[in-house]
């Protein structure tokens, strides 16, 4: 039952982004949307990507194994530097009509340092993707009882991913995170019930990571 509603829910993402993609007539709307999303679909990117497989998976099990210690560095540091970088850099890259990040080193420096620093930008990102992934693939493979293996579970979920962005750009991935944030928020706010409730209380399980 799990699996199928995962399996819907994958298949009703690619249409959404798939829907999307009509608002695309150019780069500047597959790259940034047209510079027009609303700030609630601004709102629902940030905490969908950063709130993913590997947050509610990995992250759990680091703050059952090492307590509240165990967060310091993400999610707590990670929210951080996102509300620091909105604070400081965001309006000033955004007056600057950047495609992406790369640009602002291409017209600060030259091209040499805009490669060399979107490399950078790249190869650190490969760890966070990999684990989103990771987590994906774990997922299928607990929900159909070792039926999909991991690496058949990380093909599909990288797929879909895959599809709906190539598909409609930042528009697609702009409607299908604000529907990812609504099913987060509802999941979570279930199974957070759900849990403490089994724990005990909140007060047993603020015991438990101190």
């Amino acid at each position: 039952m799990l699996l199928a509603l995962v399996v819907v829910y994958l298949l009703v993402s690619i249409g959404i982004g798939v829907a999307a993609a009509r608002k695309v007539h150019s780069a500047s709307d597959f790259i940034t949307a047209g510079r027009s999303l609303p700030m609630f679909m601004v709102i629902a990117m940030v905490f969908a990507t950063w709130f993913g497989a590997e947050t509610v998976l990995g992250i759990s099990a680091t703050f059952l194994d090492e307590g509240f210690r165990g967060l310091i560095s993400d999610p707590l540091g990670a929210a951080a530097c996102l509300v620091l970088f909105g604070l400081i850099f965001a309006l000033p890259l955004y007056r600057m009509k950047l495609l992406t990040l790369g640009d602002f080193f291409y017209y600060r420096y030259n091209k040499k340092t805009e490669m060399v620093l979107s490399a950078c930008i790249m190869l650190s990102y490969l760890g966070w993707v990999s684990a989103q992934v990771t987590a994906l693939g774990l997922v299928f493979n607990v929900l159909s009882e070792g039926s999909v293996s991991m690496t058949a579970g990380m093909v599909i979920g990288a797929g879909v991913v895959m599809i709906y962005t190539l598909v409609g750009g930042m528009w697609s991935v702009a409607v299908t995170t604000t529907v990812q944030m609504v099913v987060i928020v509802a999941g979570l706010l279930l199974v957070t019930s759900s849990a403490t409730n089994m724990a005990g209380g909140v007060g047993e399980v603020v015991a438990a990571a101190a």
